[in-house]
């Protein structure tokens, strides 16, 4: 098996590429160890010092390291843990995560911000080893949620404001701000 690894904007985390699928569909995000309960890759992950994240995608793997920790040491104990977890077969996540609150009552404008962030925006950020979550959308502010490599990324607040605002502010006139949460 071989294993990709690509460089994100964000210098503490690092986009691991096992080459099939790791999600297929959705993401998982975990911030903590006791969090990674429901995945054994993550938690496998969680066991290297210095792993302090883990982001799964559709087809990779997002760790996040501690400030005190080094790629150089990190990356071959990462790299020998995903493929161990790929080559004895096992399952990535146990359960599926809790269904996010049906749209069916969304108003139209929140359709609209919700269509564009998954046609325009997740694929472009999750070229990156990251995910961007709709939370609200209140007095013409649109919150969103940064995951994986997103997350604490120094380039992130100019994705929202250049990037994402930008857009949605010329396909929505409602939208007057997004803020990340």
């Amino acid at each position: 098996m071989f294993i990709e690894t690509e460089l994100t904007p964000n210098p503490a985390t690092l986009k691991f590429l096992p080459g099939r699928s790791v999600m297929g569909t959705g993401t998982a995000n975990f911030t903590a160890a006791a969090d990674a309960s429901r995945s054994p890759l993550a938690e496998r992950l969680f066991e290297t010092p210095g792993v302090v994240g883990v982001f799964l995608g559709g087809d990779f793997v997002t760790v996040s390291k501690d400030e005190a920790s080094d790629w150089y040491q990190l990356k071959p104990a990462i790299l020998g843990a995903i493929m161990e977890h790929f080559t004895a077969g096992r399952p990535v996540v146990l359960e599926a995560a809790p269904e996010a609150a049906s749209s069916e009552g969304d108003s139209d404008i929140v359709t609209q911000i919700k269509e564009l962030l998954e046609t325009r925006v997740r694929p472009a950020v999750a070229q990156d080893g990251g995910d961007i979550i709709f939370q609200d959308f209140e007095d013409g502010v649109v919150y969103l949620h940064m995951q994986g490599s997103c997350s604490g990324c120094p380039s992130s607040t100019a994705t929202l404001k250049a990037g994402i605002e930008n857009m949605l502010k010329h396909y929505i006139p409602e939208v007057q701000e997004v803020r990340a949460v």
